[in-house]
């Protein structure tokens, strides 16, 4: 059984007027853009509880969903979110809560997440929303730039005689980029020309970004861009034999001291397809998630999958229909 909001009140009357408009306003355009019911739909039957035999009523379902993707959206933690939820108006508002309605805690954030971990249900939500974008024309069906982001994870204490190691993810590993050593995860994206994000795949650092290129190009048959670290013979054999264009950069190879005047031209013309992927990633560091912020590729693999959901939908409201 779901709680229920006590109403408006006097006080609310009163407060109607304050908070910051621009906040609400963009809370305002992404409640309209986001299909609550289809998403709450796939989540209900996790909540199996009758109030009448014990326990207290659970949060909506819906409302649990808007702090999840707020959290996204604004980069805010469990006790932030919780935080936040008690002191903003604008946030309480679009959560459809009085200001006698009690807050959120953490600890409820934090278990309506296990949630959907436990259930798998991250990469569900992404697929419905993507439907939901398709159905609108925003998601352009051809065209597919594809790159990898490293996210960074705990390594412990690198003391050699101290033992306590109980800080480090041991299930993330090690990649070296631009002469630095990184340990953590990669979230490797398939983005389409509008920079929404079309698919995703979560791997250790150590995996390379090419293993994952075939699973997020197999639909496409119109053009795949990616960087130089893409570029393989076959895989280019096997997109063009579908007709699909092979839009992966050239680099120079072994003896090779400049690229050819035709290479150069290629490279010129996938630049700025090749380029829409960097957008999802600024977005992503941006709401906190160069590093991870929970232990183990599964778990990380969720919060990927909410933050992709949260993105598109951001994202969203700055495409226009085709």
């Amino acid at each position: 059984m779901e709680r229920h909001s006590k109403g408006l009140t006097l006080a609310d009357g009163m407060l109607a007027d304050l908070g910051g408009p621009r906040t609400a306003g963009l809370l305002d355009r992404l409640d309209a853009a986001t299909p609550w019911d289809r998403l709450a739909a796939v989540v209900k039957p996790l909540y199996r509880n009758d109030s009448g035999q014990g326990g207290r009523p659970n949060v909506p379902v819906v409302v649990m969903l808007k702090v999840t993707l707020m959290q996204r959206w604004f980069g805010l933690s469990d006790p932030a979110m919780e935080e936040a939820i008690a002191d903003r108006l604008s946030f309480r508002r679009f959560l459809g809560l009085g200001v006698d309605d009690p807050g959120i805690d953490h600890a409820t954030i934090a278990l309506f997440r296990k949630r959907l971990h436990d259930a798998g249900l991250a990469g569900e939500l992404f697929k419905i929303v993507n439907a939901h974008l398709r159905e609108q024309g925003l998601m352009v069906s051809e065209g597919t730039s594809v790159d990898a982001t490293i996210i960074e994870a705990p390594r412990g204490n690198p003391r050699k005689n101290d033992p306590d190691q109980s800080s480090k993810d041991k299930a993330a590993t090690h990649t070296k980029k631009h002469g630095r050593i990184f340990h953590g995860y990669k979230a490797h994206l398939a983005t389409d020309p509008n920079a929404l994000i079309r698919d995703y795949r979560v791997d250790t650092a150590s995996v390379h970004d090419i293993n994952h290129f075939e699973a997020l190009t197999e639909d496409e048959k119109a053009a795949a861009f990616a960087d130089s670290a893409y570029r393989d013979t076959k895989r280019k054999e096997q997109l063009e034999a579908r007709g699909v264009f092979y839009g992966v950069m050239h680099r120079r190879v072994r003896g090779q001291r400049e690229l050819t005047a035709a290479q150069k031209h290629h490279n010129r013309l996938c630049a700025r397809a090749r380029g829409i992927c960097e957008m999802p990633f600024a977005w992503l560091r941006r709401a906190g998630r160069k590093w991870t912020r929970y232990r183990g590729l599964r778990k990380t693999g969720t919060d990927v999958g909410l933050w992709a959901t949260g993105y598109n939908l951001w994202r969203s409201l700055s495409v226009r229909p085709a």
